[in-house]
């Protein structure tokens, strides 16, 4: 194996630690409008999209892994599930995130 081909150690319990907690911070900074906070969180290459203006984050559970951050939740006053998946940094900053919305399900009749 040559250098090119170096595998990537996973991160430390620490860094997925610091991350777990940049996600529950981006969230509260995110709720608070605080935006000068929620980017003080994010890998200067971090491909984010804008928040939703007005929303708040209901987190249910935060599950991670490695270099992965998943927070399961819903926003309100919309009441639209979500799942997003993190990735982080080798710092543990936020790298990037991907959001899997849940359409509210229609009552049967």
């Amino acid at each position: 194996m040559n250098s090119r081909q170096a595998r990537r150690l996973p991160p430390s319990s620490l860094i997925t630690d610091s991350g777990v907690d940049h996600v529950r911070l981006a969230y509260h900074y995110l709720d608070a409008g605080d935006l000068d906070g929620f980017s003080s969180l994010l890998h200067e290459d971090a491909r984010l999209e804008n928040p939703a203006p007005g929303c708040r984050h209901h987190i249910d559970r935060i599950v991670a892994s490695g270099d992965c951050v998943v927070a399961i939740g819903r926003l309100t006053p919309q009441q639209v599930e979500f799942v997003d998946v993190f990735t982080l940094s080798e710092e543990g900053m936020l790298r990037s995130r991907r959001r899997y919305d849940a359409h509210p399900r229609l009552s049967a009749r």
